[in-house]
């Protein structure tokens, strides 16, 4: 039943948001608006920065990291309220991915910040 509740909580807040946010009235950009501003004088060269791919990898690896991690935080309910044995397994089984991607990522450099 809290099952249900949940998902259908879930469904209708989801759903009203993508509603409200088609419901509103978009903002119209024109070519003055959307243009860079330096003290009011014309720009002297570029206002978009270069971005780093490595930071860019960086941040998505410690996002997957992260997200793995957040799997094993239910581990002690689950080895309550389930059979012991397999919420043991199961968090064997994350801790392995989570040292298999690491040892993956550092074989292949993806760790290093110096090119």
């Amino acid at each position: 039943m809290n099952f249900i509740i949940s998902i259908t909580t879930n469904f209708l807040l989801s759903t009203i948001l993508i509603m409200v946010a088609f419901w509103l009235p978009q903002i119209n950009l024109y070519a003055e608006k959307a243009s860079p501003y330096e003290c009011g004088f014309d720009p002297m060269g570029s206002a978009r920065l270069p971005f780093s791919m490595k930071f860019f990898l960086v941040a998505i690896t410690f996002l997957l990291f992260d997200l793995e991690i957040a799997l094993l935080l239910p581990l002690p309910w689950a080895s309550q309220n389930f059979n012991l044995n397999m919420a043991i397994f199961m968090a064997l089984f994350l801790i392995l991915l989570l040292a298999s991607s690491l040892a993956y990522e550092w074989l292949n450099k993806g760790l290093e910040w110096v090119e």
